[in-house]
């Protein structure tokens, strides 16, 4: 996606210049006229839309449902970290969290922003090993 936009850009800067190169005779000759500058404001103005559309609002709505995520955290959520630490929530601070983890329940301290998601599924693993 993003090879994809920086090539239409790349195509539209082409474009721009080669516009301006045309128009760089008549800017010398008795300036250019505004009529001759709105497909390429025209163009730019596209651009923004496109990449406030595809890049900047779709990145806000993430970020906004990750902090309603961290925000909406209890105890006895079973989490993930970014690390990749499966625990059930046994403590919430102000910044920081305590899941334990593992069969002993081990508590660890992290950060709240290094909680990647809330696991739904229960836990698979209580039961004693088959071996």
């Amino acid at each position: 996606m993003k090879k994809f936009l920086v090539s239409i850009g790349v195509a539209l800067m082409s474009t721009g210049s080669a516009m301006a190169e045309s128009a760089a005779p008549t800017a010398a000759a008795g300036g250019a006229s505004i009529a001759e500058l709105l497909p390429t404001l025209g163009l730019m103005v596209v651009m923004i839309a496109v990449f406030y559309f595809l890049l900047i609002r779709p990145q806000k709505k993430k970020d906004k449902q990750v902090k309603d995520m961290l925000a909406a955290l209890k105890n006895g959520d079973r989490v993930c970290t970014i690390g990749g630490i499966y625990g059930t929530i046994s403590n919430i601070r102000d910044d920081t969290i305590t899941p334990s983890v593992g069969p002993q329940k081990v508590p660890m301290m992290f950060a709240r922003w290094a909680i990647r998601s809330v696991e739904d599924a229960p836990l698979e693993n209580d039961s004693e090993p088959l071996v």
